[in-house]
């Protein structure tokens, strides 16, 4: 697919697909609630990785690895879906590849989602799952995730450091949800070309999420806690999204605290674009893949 086909599929569906429209939205939420949706890895994963599952927080985590060969870097995935929907095919294909192309061992979290789980409930044991695997240090760890769940590696590295645990490798953040309070001024200038997202939906989203907490708790809006201190960072960001307002002030004082950051802005892309069929996808997960530890990971691979 190409991204201008892409372009025209999620303007004509991004109400439907995105977090644009704020009673679809309400929608979605109420059918997840009354329906959850799958979420578990589709069975072509069985034919070139090993998929195992555990139970330890009340909610599947399940663990991703190359049948053939040995893991090369351990990758916490954590998806995206502004909170409220599960993980999904696109984030599975990333996965996939993350494990057979990049011989990962990819750690995959189900936890609960808003507004039964909020922030206050499932950020401290996400933090515990993080701190076990980082503590680990067999391999080096990576915190990976997409929107909602690009927030989300944040905080568990902001949380972390604050707590005297093991820090991740690296942070690798694809389109990531930053501030739920969405009052960036610049979001005004990205809204009218993005098909996908609106500020009033997600703004309610958040808001799911946050629970008792305020919108502005790092917890919740993680570019407004303490950037100092967090490891190598790799940001991937369209100009078609709404998000890379936030994104963009994430790098800017986050360079200022001495963090490497690694800034990635595709002209024309959509939000989450690196997770699409097409070729800037492509090229977007090569300097993914190259840009992570272990020597294993292929430039190559599609």
């Amino acid at each position: 697919m190409s991204s201008r086909v892409l372009l025209l599929v999620a303007s004509a569906l991004g109400h439907r697909m995105g977090y644009r429209d704020p009673v679809e939205v309400r929608r979605k939420v109420e059918r997840q609630q009354r329906r959850p949706a799958a979420f578990g890895p589709p069975k072509r994963l069985d034919r070139h990785c090993r998929v195992t599952a555990h139970f330890r927080h009340g909610w599947p985590c399940y663990e991703v690895v190359p049948r053939d060969g040995d893991a090369q870097v351990q990758v916490l995935y954590l998806h995206g879906g502004a909170y409220i929907e599960e993980v999904g095919d696109n984030h599975w294909n990333l996965i996939e590849k993350l494990a057979t192309s990049g011989a990962a061992r990819v750690v995959v979290p189900v936890h609960p989602l808003a507004p039964r789980g909020t922030a206050s409930t499932v950020v401290p044991d996400l933090t515990a799952l993080a701190g076990r695997l980082t503590a680990d240090g067999t391999l080096p760890t990576v915190f990976m995730g997409d929107s909602a769940g690009g927030g989300l590696s944040v905080t568990l590295a902001q949380r972390l450091r604050d707590t005297g645990g093991t820090p991740p490798a690296e942070l690798v953040l694809i389109s990531p949800w930053l501030d739920a309070v969405l009052d960036n001024p610049n979001i005004a200038d990205l809204q009218p070309h993005d098909p996908m997202l609106g500020v009033e939906a997600l703004r309610y989203c958040g808001s799911l999420w946050a629970g008792e907490l305020d919108l502005a708790h790092p917890w919740v809006s993680p570019v407004r806690g303490s950037l100092a201190g967090l490891p190598r960072t790799t940001v991937f960001a369209g100009t078609r999204d709404i998000l890379t307002a936030d994104a963009r002030r994430f790098r800017d004082l986050a360079t200022a605290e001495g963090v490497d950051v690694d800034f990635n802005e595709a002209p024309g892309q959509i939000h989450v674009y690196p997770l699409w069929p097409t070729s800037e996808a492509h090229q977007a997960r090569s300097h993914l893949f190259a840009s992570l530890p272990g020597p294993a990971f292929s430039p190559l691979a599609k």
